[in-house]
């Protein structure tokens, strides 16, 4: 596999782990800035929100910057603002940080995808992505439990973690990614980028992501206080929790794609989303104890990494010649449905209280599952009986 590709993956890390590790270290952050875990949980949202609301502009007022340059800059002001975050003062300055890495992260995350592709033969352009983009889940299974567990004395060694990720792949991408060839077409203007919401088909499929996510997130954001039963509070048991939580994440986005291979878009959008919808119901339950919150670290990402295999699959599959824009267009909304997941989860847990705010997700997922039953077609079958197998993935 070539080099090029594995240091593109390393920054992905560091943006994936970033993203999601302050869900690992609230407590420690409410603790030693004075505010509430609902409030310190609002650094999540912050940074999901200035990604998707960044990155359409940003992408279309840097098109034509060449893409060495622009994926350095963009390492560089996401590793400065991570280190700025290690050192931030109080809890309104460490939120203009978040801001300032998500800028860097929307920048670089489309790029490195984008440069993925011409690194390779055109036959092996699928795998340079599922390489790049792996980044972001293996940050899932090792980033984020790796993060708390260094934040759990000081969370402000977590942001050096990333900053020091940040550092190393910005440093081997300096040294070995150049001769990158020019972009073949002209990129797109910020209206083409946005001109595919004004469809039917993809308004509802990006809507469908958007609660989906929200749902997910408003648990996972705040799942050290979900599981406080089970962990008491100790980060070594909070680790695991979302180490076996990272480690079916991955294994949940394999299964993803062999699902809609097999059996469609629908039906894994549909399954998915009413296992993770029980799931949240039974979590107030399942988190007293150490069991109970490990078997809800497996099923639900395995289902909700299923769905977000068949998430972009959807939007691809609606206008292929568009992919790429489609698909940027369902990361805008996956964003946007983590920010207002963490919005949503401190508002369950003011109004249910610390114990029975997961009940509220699963109102969301069951949202989800409406949505996507609703803006989708089941698979037709063909004269001879047999499935029409493309229908069924198109969804």
């Amino acid at each position: 596999m070539p080099v090029r590709l594995l240091l593109l993956a390393l920054g992905t890390f560091a943006v994936g782990t970033d993203s999601m590790v302050v869900a690992g270290i609230l407590s420690p952050v409410a603790a030693d800035l004075g505010v509430s875990v609902p409030t310190a949980g609002q650094l999540v949202t912050v940074f999901a929100l200035a990604y998707a609301l960044l990155a359409p502009p940003l992408a279309a007022l840097t098109a034509r910057l060449p893409r060495r340059r622009l994926l350095l800059g963009a390492l560089a002001v996401f590793t400065l603002a991570n280190a700025l975050s290690a050192v931030a003062p109080t809890f309104g300055l460490l939120l203009a940080t978040r801001v300032l890495a998500a800028a860097g992260a929307a920048l670089y995350t489309p790029n490195a995808n984008a440069v993925a592709t011409t690194l390779v033969a055109p036959e092996r352009r699928g795998r340079a992505l599922a390489t790049v983009l792996g980044g972001m889940t293996v940050a899932t299974a090792l980033g984020v439990p790796l993060g708390t567990w260094v934040g759990s004395s000081d969370w402000r060694l977590t942001m050096w973690l990333v900053t020091a990720l940040g550092l190393i792949a910005w440093a081997g991408l300096a040294t070995l990614l150049r001769d990158l060839p020019a972009p073949v077409t002209a990129p797109p203007t910020l209206r083409e980028r946005l001109a595919p919401l004004g469809k039917g088909p993809v308004l509802g499929a990006a809507l469908t992501t958007l609660v989906f996510f929200l749902a997910f997130q408003s648990v996972y954001i705040y799942l050290a206080t979900a599981v406080h039963g089970a962990t008491g509070g100790d980060a070594g048991r909070l680790s695991l929790v979302l180490l076996t939580a990272g480690v079916a994440s991955v294994a949940g986005s394999w299964l993803g794609g062999r699902l809609v291979d097999r059996a469609g878009v629908r039906p894994v959008l549909l399954i998915g989303s009413a296992v993770a919808a029980t799931m949240f119901a039974a979590l107030p339950w399942l988190g007293r104890s150490m069991p109970g919150a490990l078997a809800y670290a497996v099923v639900v990402p395995l289902a909700g990494w299923s769905v977000s295999v068949a998430l972009p699959h959807r939007l691809a599959s609606i206008d292929p010649a568009n992919a790429p824009l489609l698909i940027s267009l369902n990361s805008s909304a996956l964003y946007l449905g983590t920010a207002a997941g963490g919005a949503a989860g401190s508002a369950a847990i003011t109004v249910l209280g610390t114990d029975r705010f997961p009940l509220a997700a699963a109102a969301w997922a069951l949202a989800a599952c409406a949505t996507a039953a609703a803006t989708t077609r089941p698979a037709r079958v063909a004269a001879a009986g047999a499935p029409r197998r493309e229908a069924a993935r198109q969804g």
